[in-house]
């Protein structure tokens, strides 16, 4: 009924400063409960076409503003985003499905403190320069922004991952145009209403709201947007590299992970279990750095499985706007669905569910009723080659084995295409520098998980991705370097 889309929030673009309509939009679902929550715009090639339009007509002036100008709105909006923090916590919780402690207290300061880091690092980067006295030479190196850059964000951090790339992008005097999950648009929407205010001149941040297939493709395809910065998926990368090649376009790509977690028999279990149970099913173990295979030595497997269990048991599922809830909703319907799918699968195959999907009965409140919720799962005795070991399952779901010896374990640990994060929990100091040496992993965390440092390189191995996110690897990205020889 009209009277039934009026109420709903309906999404807008935003190129060159102004919110514009769409001829045509897709429905975005509140996965706690259900029912529509939004509607996104459904856009393609011309909406592409305005945004990178208006951001190349953007670009001459914010690329030659001095780092300290940028600098100081990109502050502002951090401010503005931080004084409205509530209200962009509710709607990622909302439209995303994960708790609302967890968009409070990660999400949205995150997206905050992307702002103020790049603010700040832009400020202290500095060039080469050397001297060849023989030949009356000097050289140095300069570093220009590159252009128009295509940002495109998944559904699992929505404002959180947006603004890792939005914040070094412009901050280097790039304009953007980016293209957020068409599942979770509403708080890329928040931010657009605010970039005025922060002082973002017209043009330098477009928003373009739709569908990969659609709006992704006109993004990646434009010959006008020289850098892509995606992360998603293995598979939507595949296409973008394909779809970008003709015109030698810059790729940052970060995508799956199907991390493990390595726990010797010496480690401190206290801490290690309710940091292994937080890197399995934090935000319902959609975060690409989320642990998927736990491997556990021989001489501790038996108590870790009984008490690791016994402590999932205990993360309530529900209302995502209840404090008290630990596990919120997955994204989709399609999602759970495939979710399900691989415990079925490990339980066809002779694995043991131990709890959780299939085996704990799910209570949920009225209004949540038809949401798309799921338990911890924890998934015993499954074979390294088992399709639940070896894909990214992105739910909560993790597979505990037990292992032998150190060379052993490094070699399945290894036994993955891909090479995101990995966990090592012993209290051996060389145990854990010898490990951490011989994982193929881009980060690798010991006694501890997602403790992150902005400044130092993030992304991952193999099919996890190409190239690394932090304060100088998204400089070096975002910019162009010249080399420039001087005889004297």
């Amino acid at each position: 009924t009209m009277a039934h889309s009026k109420s709903l929030l309906v999404l807008e673009n935003f190129i060159a400063g102004k919110f514009v309509p769409c001829s045509s939009y897709i429905d975005s679902y509140n996965p706690s409960t259900g029912d529509v929550y939004c509607r996104v715009p459904d856009s393609g090639k011309e909406e592409v076409e305005a945004a990178v339009k208006a951001a190349k007509a953007a670009f001459p002036v914010w690329s030659s503003k001095s780092p300290l100008e940028r600098s100081q709105i990109l502050n502002k909006l951090a401010d503005l985003i931080e004084h409205d923090l509530e209200a962009f916590a509710q709607a990622e919780s909302k439209d995303q499905g994960k708790t609302i402690t967890f968009a409070r207290t990660m999400d949205i300061p995150r997206a905050v403190y992307n702002f103020r880091f790049f603010a700040s690092s832009i400020l202290h980067h500095t060039t080469e320069c050397t001297e060849m006295a023989t030949m009356g030479c000097i050289h140095y190196t300069s570093r220009a922004p590159v252009g128009v850059a295509g940002l495109i964000s998944p559904w699992n951090l929505p404002l959180y991952l947006l603004t890792w790339k939005i914040a070094p992008a412009i901050a280097c005097g790039n304009t953007v145009v980016a293209k957020p999950s068409e599942m979770t648009s509403v708080t890329a929407w928040m931010m657009c209403r605010l970039l005025e205010k922060a002082g973002v001149p017209h043009g330098v941040v477009n928003v373009v709201f739709g569908t990969g297939a659609k709006a992704g493709e006109a993004l990646v395809c434009h010959p006008d947007v020289p850098l892509i910065s995606f992360t998603g998926s293995t598979l939507t990368a595949q296409r973008i590299t394909e779809k970008s090649a003709p015109h030698c376009k810059r790729l940052s790509l970060e995508l799956g992970g199907k991390n493990p977690a390595i726990i010797f028999d010496d480690a401190d279990l206290t801490q290690c279990i309710p940091t292994t149970l937080r890197s399995s099913f934090a935000n319902q173990g959609e975060i690409c750095l989320c642990t998927s295979r736990i491997f556990v030595q021989r001489g501790i497997y038996s108590e870790f499985l009984k008490r690791f269990v016994a402590e999932a048991k205990k993360w309530k599922a529900g209302n995502p706007s209840d404090p008290t809830v630990d596990v919120g909703a997955l994204i989709s319907k399609e999602h759970l669905e495939k979710v399900r799918g691989y415990v079925k699968k490990a339980q066809a195959e002779g694995a043991r569910v131990l709890c959780g999907e299939g085996v704990d009965s799910l209570t949920l409140p009225t209004g949540n009723q038809k949401g798309y919720f799921m338990l911890p799962t924890v998934i015993a005795e499954v074979k390294d080659e088992s399709c639940c070991m070896q894909e990214e399952i992105f739910g909560p779901v993790t597979c505990v084995v037990a292992f032998d010896t150190e060379e052993e374990v490094i070699e399945r640990a290894n036994n993955v295409k891909y090479g995101l994060a990995a966990t090592v929990w012993s209290s051996n100091v060389g145990r854990v520098h010898r490990v951490a040496q011989r994982l193929q992993s881009g980060l690798v965390w010991t006694n501890c998980w997602l403790v992150r440092d902005l400044n130092l390189p993030f992304g991952g191995m193999k099919v996890s991705g190409i190239g690394r996110e932090g304060a100088k690897d998204s400089y070096e990205f975002f910019t162009e370097i010249k080399t420039i020889t001087i005889k004297h």
